[in-house]
């Protein structure tokens, strides 16, 4: 089975040793994504739902580069830095996969890399044949 990785050219993929996403197969697994354009800058900043918006946007755009789309998506992972913020990360989520309907896991942690990060967000996709 052959295995592509996809990078986003993003410092921390070398240091920690991780690729943007990874396909192997049909299969598409996608690494926790945050609010960050390719300067760095912060995308909604203190906004739960642009936040999480942005970030499915820029899920979206690795999928097409693996030859997926959101509705080959069948599972994401929300791990959100405030649970009562629920509505507005799932308000976002919705506009997206409202049709599509993924199995999902909204989880609170206690913080992300950065305190400006209220969301980061896992997908995995199967390419349907």
């Amino acid at each position: 089975m052959n295995r592509t990785n996809y990078a986003s050219g993003a410092k921390w993929e070398d240091i920690v040793g991780y690729s943007r996403a990874v396909k192997m197969g049909n299969i598409v697994e996608v690494t926790g994504t945050v609010a960050v354009d390719e300067q760095g800058k912060i995308a909604g900043a203190g906004n739960a739902y642009e936040q999480t918006k942005f970030i499915i946007q820029k899920i979206e755009k690795v999928l097409h580069q693996a030859g997926a789309k959101l509705s080959d998506v069948v599972r994401t992972r929300m791990f959100v830095t405030n649970i009562s913020l629920w509505e507005e990360y799932g308000r976002a989520h919705g506009e997206f996969f409202k049709t599509i309907k993924p199995c999902t896991t909204l989880v609170e942690v206690s913080k992300l890399i950065s305190p400006e990060y209220l969301i980061e967000i896992e997908a995995t996709a199967i390419i349907s044949e």
